[in-house]
C-alpha cells in the first residue's frame, strides 16, 4: 500500500492518485487559511479628522477659559442649544482658543446609554474571539496610519506636546493592542484546573464568560488612551461598555469614541456596543449605582475614587481603582547621575507632571544631593514652554519642550505648598510659580520647578503634586531610603537606580507599592503583560495583564466526570440516606482522611483497613 504515498508510480510515471490527494489536501489549506485570513484582517475605515486639530487653527479665544465660560459668555453656546440644558466649553488650555461647546449628559441620557449597551450586549457576547481581534486590528491599523493627526487632537485637548502624546498615548495604546491580540485569546479560554485524589476520577476547567456592561471612568491626562483602554479589554473580554471620559476632555473623547463606534459598523456590529458619557460630576452616580453595570474601572483622584467605591457598593459591583500617586524614585550611592538623567528629567516633565506613575520624590544619598540639583538645574533651564499647535506669522513652528498644563484651577494651591515647603527650610532652586507666555496669554502655565533639601515630613513630600515638580529629599542610610519612599499613605509605582542591579531588586522588593521599575522610568505600564494598580491610598484592583483581563469576566468552575462511561461518583452504602449507624458512618469517614492525608505510610495503611471494615 505504500505505493500511494510515493510520487513515483511503481510501474513507472507519476502517481495520480498521489498527486490529486497531495493537491487536494493543499488546496483545503490554502481555502482555510484564506478564510482565517479574511475573517481576522483589519477592515479599514475612514473617520474624518477635526478641524481644531490643525495647525494654526483659529478660534475665539476665551479669558480665563472654564467648563463653564459658556454661561458667562452665551457666544460659546452652540446656535441650536436648549434652554436649561447643561453644557461644557472645550478649549486648548495652551492658549485658550475655543474648540467646542459640547451638551452634557443628563441621568437620563446616561439611563439611555446604559440601556443602548445592555441590548448590543446579547449580540456581542456570543462574538467570536475572531471577531473581537479584527475590530482591535482595526482600530490599531487606524491608529497607526493616523498617528499624527491623533496626536494632534491629544494635544489640542490637553495643551501636551507632539513627543509627550506620541509615547503616553500612540505608543501605549498600541503597545496595549498588540497584547491583546497575541495573548488576549490565550487568557480568556477555559484553564484545566488540578483535581485532588478525592476526585481523580474528575476533570474541572474555569470558564471566563462575558460580564455584561461594564463602565470606565477615566482621567484627563491621557485623553485617547485612557478611553481606549478600557474600550479594547471590554472588547476582548466580550463585554459591552459605557465610558464616562472627564469632562475637561469632552471633545477629544468624543472624537475617539466615535471613531471606536465607526470601527464596529465598519466590521458589521452594533456601534452601541461602546457607549461615552458626557457629564459633570453629579450626573455620575446614575453610572456608578446603575444595576446594569457590572463592573467599574475609575482612573482619578483618591477623593472621587472613594465616592465611586461608595456607590458602587449599592448594587455590589466590583470595582477596580486606581488613584493617586507619590512614586519615589530611590537613587543609591556610587549611582552614576549623568548615565540617568535625561530619564529622570522625563519622568518628572513628561506630561509637565500630570502624569500618574511620574516621579514625584527623588530620594537621593546626602552626598549626591548638591550635585544632583546642579545637574538637574542647568537642563531645567533649557526647558522651553508652549503650544505646539501655534506658530508664527512666518510658519515656523517653536520647538517646545513642555506644554502647558489642563487648566490653571490649582495653581494657587501649588504656590501655596511650594511657598509653605521654603518656609520649612527647603530651597526653591527653579521655577515655582505660573508663568505668563509671552503672547499665549490664555494659556495654563506653570514653570518647570526644582526644590531641593525637601524634609519628607513637609506637606509637598506628602502631596500628589501632579505638576511639574522635582522634589529631593536626602537621605544618609538605605534604610532611610526605604523608610522615606514608604513614608507616604499613597503605593502606586516606585523606581530604584543604582550600578549593582541586584541591589536594587533587593530595595524595590522593601517598597510598598504596585510596580517597580530597575534603573528605568515607567516601563512596567509599557508591558502590557503585567497587572498596573497600587496599594493603600493609591487604590485596589488591577487592570492590564493576565490579571486585568480575567477581571472583567465571571470565571465559572466547571466539574465533570474524567470518564463517565467508567467511573461516576456513588455515595457509599455507609453514608447513604437514612443512615445506618453513625459509629460506622464516623470510621468509615475517619478511615478516609487518614488514607488520604495522613502523614505516614502506616497510619494510612490503617485507615484503608479501617475503611474496608466499614463499607
Amino acid at each position: 500500500m505504500w505505493e500511494y504515498f510515493s510520487p513515483i508510480h511503481p510501474e513507472g510515471g507519476i502517481n495520480l492518485p498521489f498527486l490529486f490527494t497531495t493537491s487536494f489536501a493543499i488546496g483545503i489549506v490554502v481555502v482555510w487559511r484564506r478564510h482565517v485570513d479574511m475573517q481576522s484582517r483589519a477592515v479599514p475605515f475612514t473617520w474624518a479628522a477635526p478641524e481644531p486639530s490643525f495647525l494654526n487653527w483659529t478660534s475665539v479665544s476665551i479669558q480665563s477659559p472654564a467648563l463653564t465660560s459658556h454661561s458667562i459668555d452665551p457666544a460659546l453656546l452652540p446656535p441650536n442649544h436648549i434652554q436649561g440644558k447643561k453644557y461644557i466649553t472645550c478649549y486648548d488650555p495652551s492658549n485658550g482658543l475655543h474648540i467646542a461647546t459640547i451638551p452634557a449628559d443628563a441621568e437620563i441620557d446616561i439611563n439611555i446609554k446604559i440601556d443602548a449597551a445592555k441590548h448590543a450586549f446579547e449580540a456581542w457576547k456570543t462574538s467570536s474571539f475572531q471577531a473581537r481581534k479584527r475590530v482591535i486590528r482595526s482600530l490599531l491599523a487606524w491608529i497607526v496610519r493616523e498617528r499624527e493627526m491623533l496626536a494632534r487632537v491629544c494635544c489640542r485637548d490637553t495643551g501636551k506636546t507632539m513627543i509627550d502624546a506620541a509615547l503616553g498615548e500612540i505608543l501605549t495604546t498600541c503597545s496595549k493592542m498588540e497584547w491583546l491580540l497575541q495573548h488576549g485569546e490565550a487568557n480568556l479560554r477555559p484553564s484545566k484546573r488540578s483535581t485532588p485524589l478525592l476526585l481523580i476520577h474528575k476533570s474541572a476547567k474555569v470558564y471566563y464568560e462575558p460580564m455584561g456592561v461594564v463602565a470606565a471612568i477615566v482621567s484627563w491626562n491621557y485623553p485617547l488612551h485612557n478611553v481606549l483602554s478600557p474600550i479594547i479589554a471590554a472588547l476582548m473580554a466580550g463585554n459591552t461598555i459605557v465610558v464616562k471620559c472627564s469632562e475637561y476632555v469632552a471633545w477629544s473623547s468624543t472624537y475617539f469614541v466615535g471613531a471606536v463606534r465607526e470601527c464596529l459598523s465598519a466590521c458589521g456590529w452594533d456601534p452601541d456596543i461602546v457607549q461615552l458619557v458626557v457629564c459633570y460630576p453629579e450626573e455620575a452616580e446614575a453610572l456608578t449605582t446603575s444595576p446594569d453595570i457590572k463592573h467599574i474601572t475609575f482612573i482619578g483622584s483618591e477623593t472621587v475614587g472613594k465616592k465611586v467605591a461608595q456607590a458602587a457598593t449599592v448594587n455590589l459591583t466590583p470595582t477596580v481603582l486606581e488613584l493617586g500617586g507619590k512614586d519615589p524614585a530611590i537613587i543609591l550611592p556610587n549611582t552614576d547621575l549623568r548615565k540617568y538623567a535625561s530619564m529622570w528629567m522625563r519622568g518628572v516633565f513628561q506630561a509637565n507632571g500630570q502624569n500618574c506613575i511620574g516621579i514625584e520624590r527623588f530620594i537621593v544619598p546626602v552626598e549626591l544631593h548638591d550635585q544632583f540639583l546642579d545637574m538637574m538645574a542647568a537642563r531645567i533651564a533649557k526647558l522651553r514652554l508652549g503650544s505646539v499647535l501655534s506658530s508664527s506669522e512666518e510658519g515656523f513652528v517653536s520647538v517646545v519642550d513642555t506644554g502647558s498644563m489642563i487648566s490653571d484651577a490649582r495653581f494657587e494651591e501649588l504656590e501655596r505648598l511650594i511657598k509653605a515647603a521654603e518656609r520649612d527650610g527647603a530651597e526653591i532652586v527653579s521655577g515655582g510659580e505660573r508663568w505668563k507666555h509671552a503672547y499665549l496669554d490664555n494659556g495654563a502655565y506653570f514653570e518647570p520647578t526644582l526644590i531641593g533639601h525637601v524634609n519628607e515630613n513637609m506637606e509637598i513630600a506628602q502631596t500628589e503634586v501632579f505638576a511639574p515638580i522635582m522634589l529631593v529629599i536626602p537621605y544618609d542610610t538605605i534604610d532611610e531610603a526605604v523608610a522615606i519612599a514608604n513614608g507616604s499613605r499613597y503605593g502606586l509605582g516606585a523606581s530604584v537606580w543604582g550600578p549593582d542591579q541586584r541591589e536594587c531588586v533587593t530595595v524595590g522588593r522593601l517598597l510598598e507599592c504596585g510596580m517597580v521599575s530597575v534603573n528605568d522610568f515607567g516601563v512596567f505600564y509599557l508591558n502590557q503583560d503585567l497587572p498596573f494598580g497600587g496599594v493603600k491610598s493609591s487604590g485596589y484592583g488591577r487592570f492590564g495583564g493576565p490579571e486585568g483581563l480575567r477581571g472583567l469576566t465571571n470565571p465559572k468552575a466547571i466539574v465533570e466526570d474524567r470518564f463517565p462511561w467508567l467511573v461516576q461518583t456513588s455515595i457509599p452504602r455507609t453514608l447513604d440516606y437514612p443512615v445506618r449507624s453513625l459509629v460506622q458512618s464516623w470510621e468509615f469517614l475517619s478511615g478516609m482522611l487518614d488514607v488520604l492525608y495522613a502523614d505516614s505510610w502506616k497510619a494510612q495503611l490503617l485507615g484503608l483497613i479501617r475503611l474496608i471494615r466499614n463499607t
